[in-house]
């Protein structure tokens, strides 16, 4: 399963679909936001970062969700209006934005994106592998194609 159908899958039973947005945020800065708007979750995340990074932002912001975490203000609403154009101005003042992991929550939602990622890397050393082939090896190899769940 990938980041994307976990976040899917949960939206679902949560019965509040999370979108993923990913955006160029300014650096230094946050990695990632999550934004509790009034019927779906908006997950924003650094598109210019690797793609290993992107998931382990998003399982991240899906910490604070699973935790219920609560949003804080949050003042830029001119990158937020960019980002995630059909938020109104309050929605986005919720959003939950954290830069470091001194705190008792950015420290249980980094937790919860290890616990995820690492249960991943097991799935990816016991899923069983698809008939192989010296070209689809190479190829795999080369990419570092992931067969568990993230």
């Amino acid at each position: 399963m990938r980041v994307e159908t976990l976040c899917h899958k949960l939206g679902e039973r949560r019965g509040r679909p999370i979108r993923l947005v990913p955006h160029a945020l300014p650096v230094p800065g946050p990695f990632g936001a999550w934004i509790a708007a009034p019927s779906t979750d908006y997950i924003l995340y650094q598109q210019e970062t690797t793609a290993s990074h992107q998931r382990h932002i998003i399982l991240h912001e899906v910490g604070h969700i699973l935790a219920d975490h609560h949003s804080d203000a949050f003042d830029d609403d001119e990158l937020w209006k960019t980002a995630v154009p059909n938020l109104s101005a309050k929605a986005v003042k919720r959003l939950l934005r954290r830069t470091a992991y001194d705190e008792e929550h950015e420290r249980q939602a980094e937790l919860v994106a290890t616990i995820i990622m690492e249960w991943a890397s097991v799935l990816d050393r016991v899923v069983p592998r698809p008939a192989s082939t010296p070209s689809l090896d190479r190829v795999q190899t080369a990419l570092g194609d992931r067969l568990g769940w993230l």
